[in-house]
């Protein structure tokens, strides 16, 4: 913590450390210069003194980091110059709690100018400018802090980034920056400022790192329930921002989206690996709620068949969410026909011991399930092979099939295996699985080290239907939106084609031997409706995702750095979309909360066969 202001000018010299999940990139340090911040941050994203020693850098202290592994402090220069792509703050960072500096003071700083990647180079991020290995005096104190850049509506552009450079592989580092004109450039050219949004509209809820996301565009992509839809590549959403608190973790709000940060959220801009642009605000606004309230949908006719799908995060027999779960498939999915089940963990969870078995994580969810007032379901999957699957270690995630057999009936066909593939043969003109419960094409390369999918029959009114669920390969390991590389290279995509091509193929294998068979391939996607994953999945019109049967509003399952988006998906043969009728749900119970059992949102699908 800071010391008592003092008559005596007070010095502080420490030195700077990295942790192993960070980047510092230097030059040989050269003779020391005297310049002013926004010298130092220069006009382009890289400081044109980086690796150089400085000295006598003056401005004043705006803010005070105490915690985590870049501490240190923020300083600015009242007096701007002329050109707004130059940021008049600067990161002094001290790498141990900052001693003998409080927010106010004019300090005089010297020391190297660093340009640090959150995540390290490998991330794509970009790089924050940092004066390390600091020496600050304290010039006076008690000044005023420099009053804050507004961020709103009118003054951060349209347009998201321009294009990288492709001489640099795609990368904006050396492009001038033109904050009129892109909205990176403008939150690059404000880093380390003191910045202000008002009366901001919380589209991202509060997460576990008492971090939240904010919009200061209260009309961009806007949905009913307070949120901010990402309906395509180009449409990144330019006035979100995440905002922190300098303050203790146990006042930040618990925000849900729609609520608002009411009055003022003020304090420097910074830029960290998990969210780009950030506000660690000093002042927090007064959280005010939107009234956003858990969705119920309506109860299946008689003649329809329901189909769920519903991601319930890693659940294992030592979870206390059971309950929950349970309440949300009774109550808020009015307890579909069939459930698929993403992320059931083993018998005992992370525990790595070769434990594959699920059979007592799906009891206790069919036990609750019944204790809700829901019907007692019955369940199939198949093991996986032990750590074959990818997800949390010694987990076993897996796909599973709830059911309901008071409304439909499931075709077993024995000798479905971890590694043995299920196929499709024509029975007196039916299309029908040689395994029932079986995997589709486990031994794929397309499936290696993710979750193979899951196939089954079942029969409603007496009529078949196959159902494949499906838990794609995750976005990890993607550039974000806020990347260096623009646009930001999606390398998870390259898996999540193949494993698409691998359900298309399937399904449409199921097609040739019927054509007017009816088929459901859903899950947790990991991608979106407007997807080239989608987009292969659906090729020929063998498949159609029916999420797009929605207003493009509505169409999101999970919450992303501010975005609303669709991650999972139900999509349909052409029997069922053509000649059924159908309604779709997006049940939003989950994603915009700050408390809740699951980052996913179930979809539900209603038909008659």
């Amino acid at each position: 913590m800071p010391s008592k202001p003092s008559a005596r000018l007070a010095a502080l010299t420490v030195a700077a450390v990295c942790s192993a999940a960070s980047t510092v990139v230097l030059t040989t340090p050269a003779h020391a210069e005297s310049v002013r911040v926004h010298d130092i941050q220069g006009d382009t994203r890289l400081s044109p003194f980086a690796g150089k020693q400085v000295t006598d850098v003056t401005g004043i202290v705006t803010g005070i980091r105490t915690y985590g592994s870049s501490r240190g402090f923020w300083i600015q220069d009242p007096a701007p110059d002329a050109d707004p792509a130059t940021s008049e703050g600067v990161f002094v960072f001290t790498s141990s709690t900052p001693q003998g500096v409080a927010v106010g003071d004019e300090v005089s700083v010297s020391g190297t100018v660093s340009e640090y990647v959150p995540g390290g180079t490998s991330s794509g991020n970009q790089s924050v400018t940092e004066i390390t290995r600091p020496t600050v005096t304290v010039v006076s104190r008690g000044n005023p802090v420099p009053a804050p850049a507004v961020l709103d509506a009118r003054t951060v552009p349209a347009a998201y980034a321009p294009q990288g450079d492709p001489a640099a592989n795609g990368s904006v580092n050396a492009l001038p920056l033109r904050p009129s004109a892109y909205a990176l450039d403008l939150y690059e050219s404000l880093e380390g400022m003191n910045v202000r949004v008002a009366d901001a509209r919380v589209v991202g809820a509060t997460d576990p790192y008492t971090e939240l996301w904010v919009t200061v565009k209260p009309h961009e992509n806007r949905n009913r329930r307070g949120g901010t839809v990402y309906g395509s590549y180009d449409a990144q959403n330019t006035g979100r921002i995440q905002i922190q608190s300098l303050g203790k973790a146990a006042d930040f709000p618990d925000a849900t989206v729609g609520d608002v940060l009411a009055g003022a959220t003020t304090g420097p801009l910074d830029y960290n690996q998990y969210g780009g642009y950030t506000l660690v605000a000093s002042e927090l606004g007064t959280l005010r709620p939107g009234g956003t309230e858990r969705e119920t949908t309506r109860a299946q006719h008689r003649s329809e068949l329901a189909i769920a799908t519903y991601n319930v995060e890693n659940l294992d027999p030592s979870d206390d969410t059971f309950a929950a779960h349970a309440e949300a498939i009774v109550h808020s999915l009015s307890s579909p026909d069939i459930v698929s089940l993403e992320e059931i963990q083993d018998n005992n969870g992370a525990t790595d011991d070769g434990t594959v078995a699920a059979d007592m994580t799906l009891g206790k969810l069919i036990d609750a399930i019944e204790a809700a007032g829901g019907p007692r379901y019955d369940w199939r999957a198949v093991d996986p092979a032990d750590k074959r699957d990818g997800g949390e270690p010694g987990g076993n995630i897996r796909q599973a099939f709830l059911f309901n057999p008071a409304r439909v009936s499931f075709t077993d066909r024995p000798g479905g295996d971890a590694t043995t593939a299920t196929d499709v043969v024509k029975v007196r003109g039916k299309a029908a699985l040689t395994l029932s419960p079986g995997r589709v094409a486990p031994d794929s390369a397309a499936f290696e080290d993710s979750r193979k999918p899951l196939a089954g029959e079942f029969v409603f009114r007496g009529r078949t239907v196959i159902v494949i669920a499906n838990h794609f390969s995750s976005k990890g390991g993607d550039q974000g939106l806020t990347a260096q590389y623009q646009p930001p290279v999606r390398g998870s995509e390259t898996q999540r084609h193949l494993q698409a091509q691998e359900v298309h193929d399937f399904t449409a294998k199921i097609l040739k031997a019927q054509k007017n068979a009816a088929v459901v391939a859903l899950g947790d996607i990991n991608d979106f409706e407007f997807s080239r994953t989608t987009r292969i999945m659906e090729g020929g019109g063998v498949l159609w995702s029916a999420v797009k049967s929605l207003s493009a509003s509505e169409r999101y399952s999970y919450v992303y750095q501010g975005n609303s988006q669709a991650l999972d998906q139900i999509l349909i043969s052409p029997s069922i979309r053509r000649h059924c009728s159908f309604s779709y749900d997006s049940v939003h119970i989950n994603a915009e909360f700050h408390d809740q059992i699951s980052d996913h949102d179930p979809q539900v699908l209603r038909f008659r066969p």
